[in-house]
């Protein structure tokens, strides 16, 4: 999200679809073939006439994310079922460690509920490092401890800054939603707003009068009342969640997980609801590597002979170290030969935990995909995790792929303006701007994001995979 000049309604009225007017993405587009449709897919539909008469063997795809609506149309023929287990008997039929994991595993669940928000590591970070340095004097500090509170004090300033304006931009967009209510309250017709409308519309302050100003240009530049509307609760929610969840150095949902959280070997903890509270974007990732094709329904993704196993280690905030390994462990250990792992952050709790598991990947042949981010940073540069980087040399893993976004428009719009970039630690470009695939409830939409280029790219390695074992 673009932040603007942050003045009482400027902001949310700087949120206009920015799609305005642009032109349309191609429909079903990653697919397409950049000689034959003139845009720059993935070649999908060519592939498969090359492939014809070839033979294609099964692949194992693991969906490391939010959670999956494995009941969706375009879905449920192709998750991943765990023939080793008896749906709802209570029992680990497989002795994997995990009860009842029918379509894959959740670790970020408890006995009776799962996480849904969770913090940044930002925070997680500086309330640990916190902790340890407020009551030291750095004169007593040994050199090792002196390194660790230079960085803390650059891990405190950022968050200090990072948290003060998310609560204000809180703060503001909470007041104009109000404002925004108290006109909509007064006209009566919900957001089914006119012009007119709000050239009737009496306004009792200066405020208000500036509102209804605003909103009759944009109403006149074709943008609708709704429209909006969706904008500003979009905003308000985005920094609701900054403010009380992300820099919320209080808020901690690991209780409902109940395991050792500082002990990383520890594995056998979660519950079976692949779901969780809100699948929407890995069931959207999903849809892009494996929707069922030529089925009449939906969208066609980008593998044909792919099981979807969906493991769900990812929240609304941070993921956790713990959780990424663990999850990367559990695909590994239940036959995918590509994960796709669309997701990162800024700050690392145990990289040391991670690391390992890309090792075990590594050295049973399973291929990670990983998003590169969408801050439209240079990663060469900046701090970005997961990381296939370890070891005393910074030594790459070579079962990393790193994605960035690229758009169907050509020129200096072929690429994603919000995808992060770099020579060195970016691989390829994949589509990841209007992709139309599968949410929750069997249905479509379309999302922007190095997710979606992620997924494009796991989905041609798995392609490539199940005809080239």
């Amino acid at each position: 999200m673009r932040i603007v000049k942050n003045t009482l309604l400027s902001f949310f009225l700087s949120l206009v679809i920015l799609a305005q007017g642009q032109n349309k993405a191609p429909e079903n587009w990653f697919n397409l073939d950049q000689k034959e449709n003139r845009v720059l897919g993935v070649s999908t539909e060519k592939a498969y006439k090359y492939l014809s008469k070839k033979k294609s063997v099964p692949v194992i795809v693991g969906i490391l994310d939010s959670g999956v609506d494995e009941d969706h149309e375009d879905l449920k023929n192709v998750m991943w079922v765990n023939q080793g287990e008896i749906a709802g008997n209570g029992i680990d039929d497989d002795k994997n460690g995990y009860i009842d994991d029918i379509y894959g595993w959740n670790f970020i669940g408890g006995i009776d509920s799962n996480v849904k928000e969770d913090s940044y590591e930002l925070t997680r970070v500086y309330k640990r490092l916190n902790a340890k340095f407020e009551n030291m004097v750095e004169e007593t500090m040994t050199e090792e401890e002196k390194a660790e509170f230079r960085n803390f004090l650059m891990i405190k300033a950022e968050y200090l800054q990072k948290s003060t304006q998310a609560k204000a931009l809180f703060l503001n967009l909470s007041k104009a939603k109000k404002r925004y209510e108290d006109i909509e309250n007064t006209i009566g017709k919900g957001e089914n707003i006119t012009v007119e409308d709000l050239m009737k519309y009496k306004a009792g302050t200066k405020i208000e009068q500036d509102i209804i100003a605003k909103l009759i240009d944009y109403l006149n530049k074709g943008v609708t009342y709704k429209e909006l509307k969706a904008d500003l609760m979009g905003a308000y929610n985005h920094f609701n969640k900054e403010a009380n969840y992300g820099y919320n150095l209080d808020f901690d949902p690991r209780a409902i997980v109940g395991d050792n959280y500082d002990n990383c070997a520890d594995k056998n903890y979660g519950n079976n609801d692949v779901t969780g509270t809100d699948a929407s974007h890995g069931t959207h990732v999903a849809g892009i590597v494996a929707a069922q094709r030529n089925n009449g329904m939906g969208i066609d993704g980008v593998a044909n002979n792919v099981k979807i196993m969906a493991v769900r280690c990812v929240p609304d905030g941070d993921e956790r170290d713990k959780d990424v390994a663990n999850a990367i462990r559990y695909a590994v250990d239940n036959g995918a030969k590509v994960i796709n792992m669309s997701f990162g952050k800024g700050f690392s709790w145990d990289k040391n935990c991670v690391d390992e598991a890309i090792r075990y990947a590594a050295s049973k042949d399973v291929l990670l995909v990983h998003g590169a981010g969408n801050d439209s940073k240079n990663v060469d540069s900046s701090a970005n995790f997961p990381s296939p980087y370890s070891g005393a040399n910074n030594q790459r893993a070579l079962n990393w792929i790193e994605v960035g976004a690229s758009s169907w428009e050509k020129g200096v719009d072929g690429l994603g303006s919000f995808s992060n970039y770099g020579k060195l630690k970016v691989d390829v470009f994949a589509p990841g701007v209007s992709i139309y695939s599968t949410v929750p409830g069997s249905k479509y939409e379309s999302y922007d994001g190095t997710s979606m280029a992620s997924s494009c790219t796991a989905g041609v390695a798995a392609l490539i995979r199940s005809y080239f074992p």
